[in-house]
């Protein structure tokens, strides 16, 4: 086992930074046009604003977590003559992703300084909207030859340079307020009086001795008061919005007046530059959209181009980027360590008394007379009886299997590197096809487990199995689609979308699921049983608290988690934040152990229940295997917020989601414990001779 785990971890270093380039190389010429695509805007993740000290700017932001369109009439960008959207995957569209062409004019090797790109007014009701976005750490996401424009980053752990994703939509500064009301930048440094400070002093050392001095205030003590009120001088944060780009373009040249684009630098800035039509920073102030009147906004743009050593090929290195790996190589080793010692000393354990428990039932001795059996023997006549829900349980441990093979497949061709994510939308493309793809096996499964529960109503469990979770995802998709389409969200999946992933179900998925069900019908033999099941069922005995099921689940359930939970933080950035997720060996490496702690565990407690006599074994091993660790996920899923979820919209959604994704896991891992146990079972029942 030693050797596999090397192999495995060599794998997955040899993984880390390979990718397959996700489309052909395109050469421009001088002059040539780059065009620029506009995505949507996404919030971002753990984003925090800071002064020009570099200290944290502590505000009410809150989470926001889906995304808005490029042109939102609230946010008033500049749009082309005609809007054109881009033609995308099937995985973009379900992600939200919409893609359009923007009216910026960027030719190859041509600097430009301060291009006007045009002129707009923001009400007050929209610049509410935008500042709010603002504050929430929103980014903007353009693309420039298939790359994403970034923004130079720096990892202080690692101290290595990287390109992030997205680039702000305005910052937030730190500015005074005099009564409330906010200080512009043209105004002077406000100074209070000698006057003004007496005021002050005068204000709080008046004594009020009784409710008739109160009344016996003269109008200009009042007056005073009321001015030293509003000369109180207070910090508050103040949104500015980047309305200025400066586009930096890094490009290849491969000789004979070819080039090729392989970086892309946005540094956005904030310039109050209506009236003077500048773009100098010097003598600018900075543009913050007053959210009680209409707000003039000039757009401008400025483009630089830089050569660069780096080949097309590896273009996309910069923007891979893994955020400390020695921490995921630590716990990653370190469970294994521990997965390996405990499995070790578990197996070794379990061989032993299995072999010592096979001779003993199998020994036969003339001398002695007829000897009670005792153990895991003794429940041999109870162990395949049908539980209760047999239906229902045959249709989750396929449906179990088949998204395992789905999540598998997706995630070792994006360790080598086929499923890039210069190849946009890709990933969730193939998982989708797989999906339908292994609706085969899903159902081949199915079908064999009702088998092997001597279940009569197979037609119902072939038609079951391809309905039943597609049809609660889909539902799931519907509802939380209506809350999208209601806060204005890009998120929303078109309904053509929606009506043609129903056609492919329809079309594919379902002929494949039936196949698989009538040859599992045909040819499975799972229905063979080693012994034979009395008609009345034994009684069980007490249990040891550590096998009932609510224990033993939250047990096993802890155990699998944490083979994942340092790879859940990363998926969960990638899926709700924008960030690009590749770290797809490391993930493999957690798969792996994931899925064979979670049949350990449930081997183990199922030998230990039978022991005990408790012959149940069906749904608790589906439940010790899933249950427990999807709830670890969901609490883990609800702390990654640290609680700062903005808005009715945004908890529905997330809560939502979650429960979803770990009602998925449970599935998962629910349909792997209740394999290994049910072809653990069937192996030591046929190992004994039984009268």
């Amino acid at each position: 086992m030693v050797r596999q785990l090397l192999v495995l971890s060599l794998f997955v270093a040899s993984t880390l930074g390979f990718y397959l380039p996700g489309a052909a190389p395109r050469t421009y010429k001088q002059g040539d046009a780059i065009p620029l695509l506009v995505n949507h805007l996404t919030p971002s993740l753990n984003f925090q604003h800071v002064d020009e000290d570099g200290n944290e700017i502590k505000g009410d932001k809150e989470r926001m977590l889906y995304p808005y369109d490029y042109y939102n009439e609230k946010l008033h960008f500049c749009q082309p003559e005609k809007i054109e959207k881009q033609p995308e995957s099937l995985g973009s569209v379900i992600f939200g992703e919409k893609i359009y062409n923007s009216p910026f004019n960027v030719k190859m090797l041509e600097d430009n300084e301060c291009v006007q790109l045009c002129s707009t007014t923001i009400p007050g009701k929209d610049a509410k909207f935008i500042n709010k976005l603002i504050k929430n750490g929103f980014m903007q996401n353009w693309l420039i030859d298939g790359l994403p424009a970034a923004r130079k980053l720096h990892d202080s752990r690692t101290n290595t340079e990287f390109y992030g994703q997205g680039f702000e939509l305005g910052f937030v500064e730190v500015r005074q307020a005099v009564g409330g009301k906010i200080v512009s930048e043209s105004e002077k440094e406000l100074q209070l009086s000698e006057r003004d400070a007496k005021n002050i002093i005068d204000f709080t050392d008046i004594e009020i001795r009784s409710p008739k001095n109160l009344v016996d205030l003269s109008n200009l003590e009042v007056r005073e008061a009321k001015n030293v009120v509003d000369n109180i001088v207070t910090n508050v944060e103040v949104p500015v919005f980047a309305n200025h780009f400066d586009i930096e373009v890094e490009y290849h040249d491969r000789g004979n007046g070819d080039f090729r684009v392989v970086g892309v630098i946005v540094n956005p800035v904030s310039l109050d530059n209506y009236k003077s039509r500048s773009c100098a920073l010097a003598n600018q102030h900075k543009l913050h959209l007053d959210e009680n009147k209409d707000n003039e906004v000039m757009f401008t743009y400025s483009v630089k181009f830089t050569p660069s050593d780096t080949p097309w090929a590896t273009r996309w290195d910069k923007y891979l980027h893994i955020y400390d790996p020695k921490i995921q190589w630590f716990s990653l080793i370190n469970f294994s360590v521990i997965v390996l010692l405990l499995s070790s000393v578990a197996i070794h354990s379990l061989l032993r008394a299995l072999k010592s428990d096979i001779s003993r039932y199998n020994e036969f001795n003339l001398g002695d007379e007829f000897e009670e059996d005792s153990g895991w023997k003794l429940v041999h006549g109870d162990v395949f009886r049908t539980p209760k829900n047999s239906m229902l349980l045959s249709v989750l441990v396929g449906s179990g299997i088949q998204l395992f093979l789905m999540i598998f497949l997706s995630i070792i061709l994006s360790a080598l590197g086929i499923l890039s994510p210069s190849s946009r939308g890709s990933l969730p493309t193939a998982m989708f096809m797989f999906y339908a793809i292994f609706g085969f096996v899903g159902s081949y499964t199915s079908m064999g487990i009702y088998k092997f529960f001597k279940g009569p109503y197979w037609k119902a469990n072939m038609i079951l199995t391809p309905v039943l979770l597609p049809g609660i995802i889909f539902l799931t998709v519907i509802f939380m689609n209506v809350l999208l389409y209601f806060v204005g969200s890009s998120n929303v999946i078109p309904l053509a979308t929606l009506v043609f992933m129903v056609f492919l179900w329809i079309l594919f998925s379902i002929p494949l699921a039936f196949a698989g069900s009538l040859i599992s019908y045909k040819k499975c033999n799972w229905d063979e049983h080693p012994t034979k099941t009395n008609e009345i069922p034994r009684q069980i005995p007490f249990q040891p608290w550590f096998l009932k099921t609510v224990p033993a689940t939250l047990i096993g359930g802890l155990v699998s988690f944490g083979s994942i939970a340092v790879e859940l933080y990363f998926i969960y950035s990638s899926l709700w934040f924008n960030k690009i997720f590749y770290m797809f060996g490391f993930l493999l490496f957690s798969i792996v152990l994931f899925s064979f702690t979670t049949g350990l565990i449930n081997v183990i407690i199922t030998y230990r229940a039978l022991c005990s006599e408790n012959w149940t074994w069906q749904w608790r091993s589906f439940f010790i295997g899933g249950l427990g660790c999807s709830i670890y996920i969901f609490i883990h899923s609800i702390l990654f917020t640290q609680f700062k979820l903005g808005g009715f919209a945004t908890i529905v959604l997330y809560v939502g989601y979650s429960f979803l994704i770990s009602f998925l896991t449970c599935i998962v891992t629910g349909a792997i414990g209740f394999i290994c146990s049910m072809f653990f079972v069937r192996r030591i029942f046929a190992s004994i001779k039984v009268d």
